[in-house]
């Protein structure tokens, strides 16, 4: 029998609650591609190390990475932010099924590059971002910004399913994440690793 893949393998390992598996065919009909189970089960972990008390998530979807940042901060308070309200209200639904309250998710519906800028300097312990490539650079200062000093950033989907180490891959999104991951090598501002579950997760620290 032949070896099982090891993001397979990863994805396997991590176990997905009823409404975490609810959220992920929610996504699918939104057309929308979630964080992997690996890659949720990593985000729960960094929500936890600290713990983090407030959370900031750029890009909802219907509440995927969300649902795995509170199963690793079960008190945290959660801002969550997506310019499409469909998918807010469907994850509206989904976090009050997991038993988190409505008090504890706050939904701004607006672009990352509305919101952000709004958004007080120093302010939370843990940022995602995960809303694309467009403006991926900008969303990480802004996160880096609104981040805690020794606070957490986190940029989902770096890897590109694997075109960023590739050089001759050369489309907008790919360039995109290659030129942030060199910018962030050149930071010393930040203590940074990038985690190959998932799609790729770059893990920040701000010194």
């Amino acid at each position: 029998m032949a070896d099982t893949p090891v993001p397979a393998f990863a994805d396997a390992f991590a176990v997905e609650d009823d409404v975490l598996r609810d959220a992920r065919e929610s996504s699918a009909q939104f057309g929308v591609e979630p964080v992997s189970p690996a890659g949720g089960a990593a985000l729960a972990v960094a929500a936890a190390v600290r713990p983090a008390t407030s959370i900031v998530e750029i890009g909802t979807g219907v509440g995927v990475s969300g649902l795995w940042l509170l199963r690793g901060a079960r008190e945290a308070q959660l801002t969550t932010i997506d310019q499409d309200l469909d998918q807010h209200q469907v994850a509206r639904g989904l976090f009050a099924a997991a038993g988190h309250p409505s008090k504890q998710v706050r939904f701004i519906t607006g672009t990352a590059e509305d919101v952000l800028p709004r958004m007080n300097d120093d302010a939370y312990d843990l940022v995602l971002v995960d809303a694309g490539w467009e403006g991926v650079a900008e969303h990480t200062a802004a996160a880096l910004r609104i981040a805690k000093p020794g606070g957490t950033v986190l940029i989902a989907r770096v890897l590109q399913g694997g075109k960023v180490p590739n050089a001759t891959k050369r489309d907008r999104a790919t360039v995109a994440y290659r030129d942030l991951l060199k910018s962030i090598r050149e930071r010393e501002d930040v203590l940074a690793s990038l985690n190959p579950v998932g799609d790729g997760l770059l893990q920040l620290v701000r010194r």
